[in-house]
């Protein structure tokens, strides 16, 4: 699993870094640059989230007609092509061109569905949590290089490095990633968005990829701005807060993928991330001092990674083999979605309310958040069996007329067939006796 995971986790991780290396830096550069205005740079600055929710589900989709690999290979040239131009750019306008075509390479979805057609389903978990602490490894370097090299050496040369990881990744694809298996499924109709949107389900695992995003969105508005105004920080200051929240909340990213999978416990370990969120929130709002206020971060930053290893991994389940592409684009689209909307709608009401008084209205959500997470069937039963075709007979009529198979498909590349189904309706012996 690790040699499969550990190449596309790379590449998902070095595209990540290639964007949050510029975030520290960006709007004083987009200030500096001919015809920019502040309205101007909020849209350079929120453009990118933009582009990626417009882009996510075609790429998905694409990726499951065309193949995995071509499509990711069509959104890190694209991400290249923007991260060139932003380098080049003398006006805002063209450093906005930039920073939508490197959304516009919207390949997160696919390579979470990637994950998922080369790992088998019990270790989904696991190589889940693994990408998501390379992408909490690059945002922490990120964060500390991106004003170093910015302030010494210029912005554009952060661009020219983007570009540059872009094109090694699309080397470390083609030469270090094996190829996804090849899927025979049991579906002869057409995949239709009217199935894909009307798993109830689904649409739980939506809402919560747009509020934790958008939760996370707020944060990074909220922090640096409560810690420098009301705390008297130097913004060289603010890693001491970061850094301890990237600590704990990469720690607790395994015992999380741990617990969800080893004890079927995702929709427990859902809830308790929104359990942290609210606490955390309360604390930012009511907090009197900058040591306390610093705690809510970091309880803040344990919730959000309690989530990340497993969110991806748990919609995954709920979607059939011939939908994950498509699945998981929309999930990635309503997770920024949330982070455009949590900046843009951030910065108004902290404009408009005080911080307490916001505190509570998340806090509230949170808590409607938290019923619908709970009233989610925790698909713990749901198990998917892998048997070899060279010991097994594949007898299609028995699998496609028993009702107590949810979903089965053919592994080609394995010579396996996969099946899927709830251990409370049928066990795994009774499942093997059928293809004896």
């Amino acid at each position: 699993m690790i040699k499969s995971v550990m190449p596309l986790s790379f590449i998902i991780a070095l595209r990540f870094f290639g964007l949050f290396i510029v975030l520290p830096v960006i709007s004083v550069y987009a200030l500096s640059l001919e015809g920019s205005n502040a309205t101007l740079v909020g849209i350079v600055v929120g453009g990118y989230a933009l582009t990626q929710v417009i882009f996510q589900v075609p790429f998905g989709v694409m990726s499951d007609k065309l193949g995995r690999k071509g499509t990711i290979i069509m959104g890190l040239f694209l991400f290249a092509i923007g991260s060139l131009i932003c380098a080049v750019a003398t006006d805002i306008y063209t450093l906005m061109l930039g920073r939508l075509l490197q959304g516009a390479g919207a390949i997160g979805a696919v390579v979470t569905a990637m994950i998922s057609d080369i790992v088998k389903e019990h270790e989904r978990p696991k190589a889940m949590a693994l990408m998501g602490m390379f992408i909490g490894l690059a945002f922490a370097i990120a964060m500390i290089a991106g004003p170093l090299i910015g302030g010494f050496i210029g912005v554009p040369v952060l661009f020219y490095i983007t570009m540059i990881l872009a094109l090694a990744s699309i080397y470390i694809l083609v030469k270090k990633v094996p190829n996804p298996p090849k899927i025979t499924h049991t579906y002869n109709e057409k995949l239709s968005f009217k199935d894909v949107l009307g798993n109830a389900n689904i649409n739980r695992m939506h809402i919560t990829n747009f509020l934790q995003k958008g939760l996370m969105t707020f944060a990074f508005l909220v922090i640096p701005i409560i810690l420098t105004r009301d705390y008297s920080w130097e913004k060289s200051e603010l890693w001491y807060v970061y850094l301890p929240s990237m600590i704990f909340g990469i720690l607790s990213m395994g015992p999380a993928a741990i617990i969800a999978e080893k004890k079927g416990k995702f929709r427990e370990i859902l809830a308790l991330g929104i359990v942290f969120f609210i606490l955390s929130y309360l604390i930012i709002g009511f907090s009197t001092s900058a040591l306390v206020f610093s705690i809510g971060v970091v309880v803040f930053f344990v919730g959000f990674n309690m989530h990340e290893p497993i969110m991806q991994s748990l919609t995954s389940k709920f979607a059939k083999v011939h939908q994950r592409g498509s699945v998981l684009g929309v999930f990635n689209s309503f997770g920024y979605l949330g982070t455009f909307i949590g900046g843009v709608l951030g910065g108004i009401m902290l404009d408009s309310i005080d911080l307490k008084t916001f505190s509570i209205i998340i806090a509230v959500v949170c808590i409607l958040w938290l019923f619908l997470i709970i009233s989610m069937p925790n698909p713990s039963k749901t198990k998917t069996l892998y048997l070899d075709l060279n010991d097994y007979k594949l007898n299609t009529t028995v699998l496609n007329d028993n009702t107590k198979v949810e979903e089965w498909y053919i592994n080609n590349s394995e010579n396996v067939v996969a099946v899927k189904f709830n251990e409370s309706n049928i066990s795994e012996d009774e499942i093997k006796s059928l293809l004896k």
